[in-house]
C-alpha cells in the first residue's frame, strides 16, 4: 500500500512537470491576414476638369493600386463647403488652397496641408488686349470683377492691391459671381481677377482678345493649392498620408512627361469629354496648367514652410483672418520627404 502510493506520487510528480514544461512553452499563432489595400476618399472640387488630371492618371495607370490604395476620387457639389465633406469625415484627402486651409483653420477647423498640388499661383488679373493696364498698379480708379469676397480670387486681389501699394479704396471691387466674359465684354468692368489655366483660356477659346497681368511684380504672398488632410487623420493613418501623397506626385510626374496620358485618362472621368469642343478646350485647360506644376522644376510635392509663414502674415494683415495660425501646424513635408 505504502509501495503504491509512492509510485502514484512519482506519476504525479512528473505529470506536472509535463504540464508546467507545456505552460512555458506557448503554442505557435498563426500569421496574421495581410489588411489590404487602404480606403481612402480623395475629394476635387466641383465639375470634373483636366486640371485634375493627375488623379485620373493615378486611377487609370494603376499609380494608386501600386502604392497600395484603393481609392475613390469625388468631386464636390457646386453648393458644397470646400472642407465640408474633410472635416465630416465623408473624404480623407482633399485639394484646396493653401490659402484656403490657412482660413480655415483661423476658424478652427484643424486642417494641415500634406502636398503641393501647384508650385505657382494661378490666380491673375484680366483685362481686355488694349487695355492700358500693365501692372496691378494701373488698376487704380478702375472697376475690377471678382466672383465674390471669398476664396482664391478675392485673395489674389488683395495681394495685387497689397503688392502695388492700394486699397479697397483706390478701385471699385465689383462682384459678378461666374460671368467674368459677360462683364468684361459688356464694359460693366475694367478688370476681371480669374485662373490662368481657367478663366484666361475660355477667353481665348471664345475668341475674345485678352492678357494676363500679373498680381505682383515677383513671389505672390499667398501658397497655392495644395492636398489637405485633417490633422486627426494625418496622426492616424501617417503612412497612408504618405501614400496618397506619393501617387499624386507620381501622377503629376505622368502627366508632365506625358500631357497626352491625361486626356486619355481623362475620359473615364470627364464625362463632357467627348462633346463637341470638349477636347480642344481641355487640351487648352491641360497646356496652360502644365507650368503651374513644374514651376519649381521637378514636382516634388514638397512646400517651403517661410512661404507659408509670409503668407500668414500677409492674411493677417489684409484682414483675411482674424487669428494667428502657426505656418508649422498648417504645413508639414513628412508626406513627401
Amino acid at each position: 500500500m505504502a509501495r503504491l502510493t509512492r509510485v502514484a506520487l512519482a506519476l504525479l510528480a512528473a505529470l506536472a512537470l509535463v504540464l508546467t514544461g507545456c505552460a512555458r512553452t506557448p503554442a505557435p499563432t498563426a500569421p496574421s491576414a495581410p489588411s489590404g489595400p487602404a480606403k481612402v476618399t480623395i475629394g476635387l472640387t466641383y465639375v470634373p476638369d483636366i486640371q485634375f488630371a493627375p488623379f485620373y492618371v493615378a486611377a487609370e495607370d494603376g499609380i494608386f493600386t501600386e502604392n497600395g490604395l484603393d481609392a475613390t476620387l469625388r468631386h464636390h457639389g457646386a453648393q458644397e463647403g470646400l472642407f465640408t465633406a474633410l472635416v465630416a469625415g465623408q473624404e480623407q484627402y482633399v485639394i484646396a488652397g493653401g490659402d484656403e486651409l490657412v482660413q480655415a483653420r483661423a476658424e478652427g477647423m484643424d486642417l494641415v496641408a500634406i502636398g503641393q498640388y501647384y508650385h505657382a499661383y494661378p490666380v491673375v488679373l484680366i483685362v481686355p488686349d488694349a487695355s492700358a493696364v500693365q501692372s496691378a498698379a494701373d488698376l487704380a480708379g478702375l472697376r475690377v470683377g471678382i466672383p465674390g469676397r471669398f476664396g482664391e480670387s478675392w485673395f489674389g486681389l488683395k495681394a495685387a492691391l497689397h503688392e502695388a501699394g492700394l486699397t479697397e479704396s483706390d478701385v471699385e471691387v465689383v462682384e459678378i459671381g461666374y460671368t467674368a466674359q459677360a462683364a468684361l465684354t459688356t464694359s460693366q468692368v475694367d478688370a476681371v481677377v480669374g485662373f490662368a489655366n481657367n478663366d484666361l483660356v475660355q477667353f481665348g477659346l471664345a475668341g475674345i482678345p485678352t492678357r494676363a497681368v500679373p498680381l505682383a511684380a515677383g513671389d505672390v504672398p499667398l501658397v497655392s493649392i495644395v492636398l489637405a488632410t485633417t490633422k486627426a487623420n494625418l496622426d492616424a493613418n501617417p503612412e497612408t498620408a504618405r501614400k496618397v501623397a506619393r501617387s499624386m506626385v507620381a501622377g503629376i510626374e505622368k502627366v508632365v512627361a506625358e500631357p497626352a496620358s491625361a486626356i486619355e485618362a481623362g475620359r473615364d472621368h470627364i464625362p463632357t469629354l467627348d462633346e463637341a469642343g470638349a477636347a480642344a478646350s481641355a487640351k487648352a485647360t491641360l497646356e496652360a496648367t502644365l507650368p503651374l506644376w513644374r514651376a519649381s522644376g521637378r514636382p516634388t510635392g514638397e512646400m517651403d514652410e517661410q512661404a507659408w509663414a509670409d503668407m500668414v502674415a500677409f492674411m493677417r494683415s489684409a484682414g483675411l483672418i482674424t487669428a494667428d495660425v502657426a505656418a508649422g501646424d498648417a504645413m508639414t513635408n513628412d508626406a513627401v520627404e
